[in-house]
């Protein structure tokens, strides 16, 4: 990952789950990304193991998952195993959508970077992304 002074752009993968199928806030925080300055690879509804091996074949500084139907622990849970499984440890997680308060903590134990609620605005999560420089 590098700064906004013209290095390599920020890479981040975008992605939902199978069973998720509300996308519109995905594919807005997608174009925002990009206009910001991001490269957005955008899964919309891939497996877990899916947005790993395309995380490390696409070299990605940042995972950005989505959710509105629950979930998101077990599936972090199971990301970051798979990330570790396969080396790729040093990339950033975050998680948007409906993330009740009292799963963040547990999200963060997770190695979770960010959790963004419903509400956010993309520029929070963007600037958020910006300052792991």
């Amino acid at each position: 990952m590098k700064n906004k002074k013209g290095h390599r752009k920020i890479k981040v993968l975008l992605s939902k789950s199978k069973m998720d199928v509300h996308d519109r806030g995905l594919r807005y925080l997608a174009r925002k990304m990009s206009e910001a300055g991001m490269e957005v690879i955008l899964i919309r509804h891939g497996l877990i193991d899916e947005v790993v091996n395309t995380a490390i074949q696409e070299d990605v500084d940042v995972i950005g998952l989505s959710f509105s139907v629950g979930g998101h622990i077990n599936v972090c849970r199971r990301l970051q195993q798979l990330l570790k499984e396969k080396g790729a440890e040093d990339k950033v997680t975050i998680v948007g959508g409906i993330i009740p308060e009292d799963d963040i903590i547990a999200l963060k134990e997770l190695n979770v970077a960010g959790a963004f609620g419903a509400g956010t605005s993309a520029e929070e999560a963007i600037d958020f992304i910006q300052s792991l420089n």
